[in-house]
């Protein structure tokens, strides 16, 4: 290889590091950047937990790398043989998922957390998703071992003994930003996609 070819080799390897026109300096910079970026990404995982949980169509997903990693998200928490709170929060984001169309899926996702798989298998998910007009692309049903479950939702701090007891507070995040917020059961879709779109515009920052 002779000594052009050698240095627009180098210039190709230090491109593609995305370092090449950076002084010392700012080269630092971003590397410490892009080090603290991944801490945290790591920090949100062992927090988070990759535990295995189902989807409704069968499919198992880690819950921070598949689920949460890299989103907004909205999560609530349901159990399919519930007949109030359960449908009428399930009604409530398919409002928001309405007002937001085109970005649902795309931008945010939606997270249904079974706080009885048990009783909640992955076609018990699917059938409560499809009768509620939730099953399609950006919203994601999850049952599972009852342990993880267990686990994940005290790690939300949404846990309660009793199902018919649990909590209806939704949590809204955007992950990479570590931005959570809750959301009151009394809150309306308007207000709701407000607060979504607040949580996106972390993104520009």
């Amino acid at each position: 290889m002779n000594a052009t070819s050698k240095i627009i080799s180098m210039l190709f390897v230090a491109g593609w590091l995305g370092l090449v026109a950076m002084p010392m300096e700012a080269r630092s910079e971003a590397i410490a950047s892009e080090l603290k970026a991944a801490a945290e990404i790591d920090r949100a995982r062992e927090y988070f937990t990759n535990l295995p949980l189902i989807n409704q169509d069968g499919e198992t997903v880690q819950f921070f790398d598949d689920v949460l990693k890299d989103k907004v998200v909205v999560v609530n928490f349901i159990f399919t043989n519930c007949d109030g709170a359960c449908p009428l929060m399930t009604h409530k984001l398919t409002l928001v998922r309405d007002r937001m169309e085109g970005q649902i899926g795309d931008t945010v996702e939606f997270v249904s957390l079974s706080i009885d798989p048990e009783r909640d298998t992955p076609a018990a998910m699917k059938e409560f998703a499809r009768s509620h007009h939730a099953d399609h692309d950006g919203w994601t049903f999850l049952t599972g071992k009852p342990e993880n479950l267990d686990y994940i939702i005290k790690r939300l701090g949404q846990y309660s003994d009793d199902v018919e007891a649990h909590s209806t507070m939704m949590l809204a995040g955007n992950v990479n930003a570590a931005h959570w917020i809750k959301i009151q059961p009394y809150e309306q879709p308007p207000a709701i996609t407000e607060k979504l779109q607040g949580l996106l515009r972390d993104n520009e920052i």
